[in-house]
């Protein structure tokens, strides 16, 4: 029986009893949570596992929010990695985005609500979930396109577009979720989706050439 995969987020804090208050947000949800007392500790830990997001306090001693994302954004290994800034009250919203693109970046205020926060989490998690399973049928698609007879290669397009009209349904009921509650038309979580959607798009027409003329 193969062990359900647990997607890595990074808590990124230099106060031990808020990365405990994240733990236990977080814990329903049931992923490894890895912490970082400081945003040198942060940089070190996406060197060495691979994150599906990132919850990252703006103020911190030394290397503050702010510089640490500057960091994870110009690194290619992480830079579409989300990240979820934490923000004291009253810090000016488009200061979270400043010295480099907004790209998979949103925010929530502290004191934060914990259902909203957790909601947030898991439509990235699904996120990453949904460009993982892009990815592996990708890399089946290229194999046994490469050595597979025309019967299989059939079969093949078959098993995709199921996946792909799979992902399609799920994308659907994501933007739904994403746009409860939220009016942002930047917000990160809707860009995610809009970025997968452009995937997702590539694949069906990938999918459509395969399949040749009706």
């Amino acid at each position: 029986m193969s062990v359900p995969y647990k997607a890595n987020i990074l808590l990124v804090d230099d106060r031990d009893d808020n990365l405990m208050a994240l733990e236990a947000t977080l814990t329903s949800l049931d992923q490894n949570m890895v912490r970082a007392s400081s945003g040198e500790a942060a940089l070190k830990a996406l060197l060495e596992e691979d994150f599906a997001l990132i919850l990252l306090d703006v103020i911190m001693p030394g290397m503050d929010g702010f510089e640490t994302a500057a960091h994870i954004k110009q690194r290619e290994r992480t830079k579409d990695v989300p990240i979820i800034f934490l923000t004291a009250e009253g810090t000016d919203r488009h200061q979270v985005f400043r010295g480099y693109a907004a790209r998979f970046v949103d925010y929530m205020t502290k004191p934060y609500d914990p259902w909203l926060l957790r909601a947030k989490v898991e439509v990235f998690l699904e996120l990453d979930r949904l460009k993982r399973q892009l990815d592996d049928q990708s890399r089946v698609l290229r194999r046994e396109l490469g050595t597979e007879t025309a019967d299989s290669v059939d079969s093949v397009v078959a098993r995709l577009a199921t996946h792909v009209g799979a992902v399609t349904e799920k994308l659907g009921r994501l933007r739904e979720q994403s746009a409860v509650g939220d009016n942002d038309e930047d917000s990160a979580t809707l860009q995610a989706i809009r970025e997968l959607d452009t995937s997702v798009g590539q694949l069906t027409v990938l999918v459509e050439a395969l399949r040749g003329p009706s």
